[in-house]
């Protein structure tokens, strides 16, 4: 998972915001998954980063939505 700046947010469609949006749940989901399961995830600090940029990505589209 990379980094997603959010000028590159701010430039995607509502679309393509949604379907990152649906992307990134199943990416916190098996990352979660890997930490229950007691073994060492990929990247420690991935779960962190999922979570902000999903909470990006819904702010933008509360503003895209607003307009």
């Amino acid at each position: 998972m990379a980094l997603i700046r959010k000028k590159e947010l701010k430039e995607m469609s509502k679309e393509e915001l949604k379907k990152k949006l649906v992307q990134l749940k199943k990416d916190l989901i098996k990352a979660n998954a890997q930490i229950a399961n007691k073994s060492n995830p990929d990247n420690p600090g991935q779960v962190k980063e999922i979570k902000k940029t999903i909470a990006r990505i819904k702010t933008i589209l509360r503003e895209k939505n607003e307009k």
